[in-house]
């Protein structure tokens, strides 16, 4: 099985109406969707996920972000999906982030960042089951796999 990994379009993207616009940057890399919930995340699975970050400064902050509005949760795959969706993204703040990237192209702010993408396998796999049962992870292959990710050996 290729790579997978969590994106989250957070609730300031949700709240500007950038879905579309977002997520179609993963889609036109060629990034398998395999998994998808619109929901609203709780405080408490906010404190889950961030839990990492427990006891800094901005903890507080970014649970109440990340459950302040709506949110799309979704799976991505391919071979190498967690470092290409991380390039996708951009530097973690607008401010900061190079044009042609999602946070450099819609964002401008210091604080929320549009989007979220698992940093490695480890906390891709501990995420996605945070926001996922495996029977919810639809496998299945893209027609045009071959053009995507093929080589020209």
């Amino acid at each position: 099985m290729a790579e997978q990994t969590l994106v989250i379009i957070k609730p300031d993207a949700v709240q500007r109406q950038l879905i579309g616009r977002i997520f179609s940057r993963f889609e036109d890399k060629g990034l398998k969707l395999v998994a998808a919930k619109f929901m609203q995340i709780s405080e408490a699975l906010a404190r889950k996920h961030y839990a990492v970050h427990t006891g800094k400064p901005f903890f507080e902050g970014v649970v109440r972000y990340l459950s302040s509005s709506p949110a799309l949760v979704v799976v991505l795959e391919a071979d190498g999906v967690i470092e290409m969706s991380r390039k996708l993204m951009g530097k973690t703040f607008g401010n900061e982030a190079e044009p042609g990237t999602i946070r450099g192209d819609f964002g401008a702010s210091r604080g929320f960042n549009l989007v979220h993408g698992s940093d490695s396998p480890e906390s891709a796999a501990y995420e996605i089951g945070l926001y996922f049962c495996p029977d919810e992870l639809v496998q299945y292959d893209l027609g045009n796999k071959d053009w995507l990710y093929g080589q020209n050996d």
